[in-house]
């Protein structure tokens, strides 16, 4: 069964608008409803920085909510210390009563780094991090006692308690590449999440991520793969959502009539997606969104 769910973006926003929307979404029937990890807006210019903090909103979707899985897609291991995260995910699952998973990835927008005085280092170290830190990951929320030497983390008889309530929370690698992401969400990752790419694009590195799975000795099912997509019934509210960034968002946005985006999610579930999330930027059309759900029969 395919799961359809929510991800809202944290910029160019306020914290009561994000409760309605996340309270309006659980009502509508999505059955996961997940944030971002970014300092700045994800336009990546350097006077673009409204954007609210995402262990604080996960925590407060949390308490928002009653029902939905509540995750994010994806904190950055490159200012997310994966013992540090693991701890404030062990909590944010305990306000939730278990309903917390969470993405790691290895970070992509250099401007909040420079900006903030963060390293950001060539794209095989922020990948080699991402590697070990996935790993830290699954040793504190998975395991009782971990142990890990690697470059770039250390744990040493590492205890996380008190234990998340899940007995094994959902852990999420985000992004497209072939050689190293997906190689890396094959050996370690509960769920594998790609933004804005096209059906047929997505088939393909579904795919890849299976010839990787085959190659670790990995059982394909045990990966959740989850594209995000954008709605718009019109080009003025796409290019309101996604402004700067509209042409290279364009080719995963669910747009036309219901029945052109019912027929093009089925396409993504054809090429093998588990989960849709509908991408939701400031200022949220809950207008389209609650016909988008009346087209699915979600409530």
């Amino acid at each position: 069964m395919t799961i359809v769910g929510v991800h809202v973006g944290l910029q160019n926003t306020s914290v009561d608008e994000l409760r309605a929307v996340w309270r309006r979404a659980e009502e509508l029937g999505f059955g996961w409803i997940s944030v971002w990890d970014h300092f700045y807006a994800s336009t990546g210019r350097p006077t673009d920085a409204e954007c609210l903090e995402a262990v604080a909103t996960h925590a407060a979707l949390a308490c928002a909510t009653t029902r939905v899985e509540v995750g994010s897609l994806v904190y950055s291991v490159g200012y997310r210390h994966p013992a540090v995260l693991a701890k404030a995910i062990t909590t944010i699952d305990q306000l939730s009563g278990g309903r917390a998973a969470m993405g790691i990835g290895a970070g992509w927008s250099r401007v909040e780094y420079d900006a903030y005085g963060i390293p950001f280092p060539d794209v095989t170290t922020r990948m080699d991090q991402l590697e070990e830190g996935i790993q830290c990951l699954r040793g504190l929320l998975h395991e009782e006692v971990s142990d890990f030497d690697g470059k770039w983390f250390q744990l040493k008889g590492a205890r996380n308690e008190p234990r998340p309530v899940r007995t094994k929370l959902p852990i999420w690698v985000g992004g497209g590449g072939e050689k190293r992401t997906l190689n890396i969400a094959a050996k370690y990752a509960d769920g594998w999440n790609v933004p804005f790419i096209s059906p047929e694009n997505f088939a393909h590195k579904n795919r890849v991520l299976d010839g990787h799975c085959a190659a670790v000795g990995r059982d394909r099912t045990e990966i959740r793969r989850a594209v995000n997509l954008g709605l718009a019934f019109t080009e003025d509210s796409l290019r309101q959502q996604f402004g700067v960034t509209t042409e290279r968002v364009r080719p995963g946005v669910l747009t036309g009539s219901h029945e052109q985006m019912l027929d093009r999610i089925g396409q993504y579930v054809d090429a093998g997606a588990d989960q849709v999330n509908i991408a939701l930027r400031a200022p949220f059309d809950m207008d389209a969104l609650e016909q988008f759900s009346d087209a699915l029969h979600l409530s």
